[in-house]
């Protein structure tokens, strides 16, 4: 990952753009791993349908990443020249083998690293100025200066190495920005959205693959003032950040799918009290311990629907690795306002991918919460308001202490099990939720035609891409990204899609869910269809073009 992460580094300083996802093996304790690079001219975070360039250090189970790692028949494959030939699924579409004596040029370098001198023969390989890897790898050295030349000269040894090997394209270096970009992962995106937005407590249990929000958080949070905790499992995370925001502390929590079903009661026990939490859910293959280092977009069922009992919650998606960002401070914002937990459903992806970006706006979205004021006259906790939202007081004021709990409650908060106080509270909660004003972050909404293809999360800009594709061909295609995935909202959805015909619901899942939960929700016009498929390989641009042009002609 060294190598993958420092090429990246180099391109970002070259005034390129480009994106980097880390796959590994079904273990998750080390053992094989790749870095799957795309660089570009302009910004993307999707991977293209092939791939230029395979350099292996060895051929050592790489077989396991045959299926994510399609090579184009122009494509070129790099091992070491004592490492024998590749395996013949990477060379049966055409692609062509160089061997180069990759671990002997490192040995003839005393304490140089192999993976350096994979960086040199794929930046050259790549067309990326030499000074740029050097600054690269200068800029993040935290060892000693002799290690340092050692390294050095063995990226440039790479460098001279792959320097007879021709027919590979060269993106060279790109103009130099006008403004500074942003390198970073979704997972510390999400983080970084968190603290803006006003996150000032977090309580969490590590799990693969969410760790890296938590470890972006715990120098952040003291930055401003704030506190990380790691509890002692999912269980203890919920609770506390439930009993943080009861004390008036924006809280939150990071998590997997198996940690989010863990979750589950104390989620509903922030639902039926009104305190406000976030939850980032970074969705991993399922079910129980699944694939915890591949991505899958199926989490989002259990997230609209999984509490018992009719409890209304925000579920919230983020379009990008940029978006992670601006979607996490939203989703502060909103479960503050509104007294209620918010899930982020970001998935493993776009989480623990990285990409170069230009710096995303500040959408300005702040933890507001309506407080109540101490010794407030005739003060009920769960008034039924208008809004549904009724201010909440913070323990220790004066005059207004009330009970928060799981039991049903009537406007003072104290438990009833009266049919009217069940209904006045069930519909206060729903109310609440249902009109408030989400503004226009709700969806994403591009393109025109009567057709029109509705995703959400990573597979949005594989969407984008393949759409792209098509309006170059002159094919029309609208598409809705959809932020806002609970609660719903039947009149802007209704707006979006005036004058569509047909829809395609596009996600990656086994099990169309977001499908069946679009046609539980809205009015979709024709005879909408659905293109799924699990995890854990990412969809590819070409692949969905295809399928679009082949639903469209049906």
């Amino acid at each position: 990952m060294t190598a993958g992460n420092l090429l990246l580094d180099a391109a970002a300083k070259a005034g390129l753009y480009g994106l980097m996802v880390r796959t590994s093996g079904p273990q998750i304790r080390g053992g094989e791993a790749a870095a799957l690079l795309r660089l570009a001219r302009t910004q993307t975070e999707s991977l293209d349908d092939g791939f230029d360039l395979l350099l292996a250090i060895d051929w050592q189970n790489i077989n396991r990443f045959a299926d994510e790692i399609p090579m184009r028949a122009s494509g070129l494959l790099v091992g070491d020249s004592d490492e024998g030939e590749p395996p013949e699924v990477f060379l049966a579409g055409g692609a062509r083998f160089v061997s180069l004596p990759l671990k002997k040029l490192a040995k003839a370098i005393p304490g140089s690293w192999i993976n350096m001198v994979a960086l040199g023969v794929s930046g050259a390989l790549a067309g990326l100025p030499t000074e740029v890897l050097e600054e690269a790898l200068r800029a993040s050295w935290k060892r000693g200066d002799t290690a340092l030349q050692a390294n050095l000269q063995a990226l440039h040894a790479g460098v001279e190495a792959a320097a007879g090997i021709e027919g590979m394209p060269h993106i060279g270096a790109g103009p130099a920005p006008k403004e500074k970009r942003w390198l970073l992962s979704g997972n510390e995106g999400a983080g970084f959205g968190a603290v803006r937005g006003g996150i000032r407590f977090v309580a969490a249990y590590p799990i693969t693959p969410a760790t890296e929000v938590l470890e972006w958080l715990a120098p952040a949070l003291t930055k401003v003032g704030g506190t990380l905790l790691q509890a002692e499992d999912e269980l203890a995370s919920i609770n506390m950040i439930v009993g943080a925001s009861y004390g008036g502390v924006p809280s939150l929590t990071a998590t997997a799918g198996p940690g989010l079903a863990l979750m589950t009661e104390g989620i509903g026990l922030a639902v039926s009290a009104e305190v406000p939490v976030v939850v980032i859910d970074v969705m991993r293959g399922g079910p129980s311990t699944g694939i915890p280092a591949k991505s899958e977009q199926s989490d989002l069922s259990f997230a609209v629907s999984g509490l018992h009992g009719d409890a209304p919650r925000l579920v919230v998606a983020p379009t990008s690795i940029a978006d992670c960002v601006a979607t996490t401070q939203w989703a502060v914002q909103l479960a503050e306002a509104l007294q209620a937990p918010a899930i982020v459903l970001s998935d493993q992806f776009m989480g623990q991918s990285r990409a170069i970006i230009d710096r995303p706006a500040d959408p300005g979205f702040v933890a507001r919460r309506l407080v109540a004021e101490a010794n407030t006259p005739d003060y009920k906790r769960y008034r039924n308001t208008e809004s549904g939202v009724s201010p909440m007081a913070i323990p220790g004021a004066p005059g207004i202490v009330y009970t928060a709990d799981g039991l049903e409650k009537n406007e003072a908060g104290i438990p009833s099990s009266q049919a009217r106080d069940h209904m006045t509270q069930l519909e206060k909660r729903q109310r609440k939720l249902a009109q408030y004003d989400y503004g226009r972050w709700w969806a994403d909404l591009e393109g025109e035609g009567d057709i029109a293809i509705i995703t959400f999360g990573s597979v949005t800009d594989v969407a984008r891409e393949a759409l792209a594709r098509l309006a170059a061909q002159g094919v029309k295609v609208r598409l809705i990204a959809l932020r806002l995935l609970a609660p719903a909202l039947p009149e802007q959805f209704e707006e979006a899609l005036e004058g569509v015909d047909r829809v395609l619901v596009v996600e990656q899942n086994h099990t169309a869910q977001l499908f069946r939960y679009l046609r539980s929700m809205y009015d979709l016009p024709g005879k909408p269809a659905s293109f799924h498929r699990p995890g854990p390989l990412p969809m590819r641009p070409g692949e969905l073009a295809q399928v679009i042009l082949e639903w469209r002609q049906q």
